[in-house]
């Protein structure tokens, strides 16, 4: 028996929820900073939880994209180094929409 989804009670395999989350989900804003020592640091700001689903397993997908570590910190994650065109580009594929 296949899980039901607790949004719209339809199945997984056929529930479109996520994808209409993504698609309302707004803007996520990609940021760079420098931080002690010189270090950059990319961040994405504005993450809807419940338009990624696990966030831990998110930032794991965006970390093993750019080949990078990092974290979640108040709702946000951030991923060491630049990767700014390698988060728009993974992203983009994922059918998400970003701010600049």
């Amino acid at each position: 028996m296949s899980e039901i989804c607790k949004t719209c009670g339809l199945p997984k395999e056929i529930c479109g929820c996520e994808n209409i989350a993504k698609e309302y989900q707004g803007e996520i804003r990609i940021s760079v900073d420098k931080r002690r020592y010189g270090k950059m640091v990319t961040i994405l700001e504005n993450i809807d939880p419940d338009s990624v689903g696990d966030m831990e397993s998110f930032a794991k997908e965006l970390k093993t994209h750019c080949a990078c570590g990092g974290t979640i910190k108040g709702g946000n994650i951030e991923l060491q180094g630049f990767h700014k065109k390698k988060v728009v580009e993974k992203l983009r594929s994922m059918g998400f929409t970003m701010g600049q």
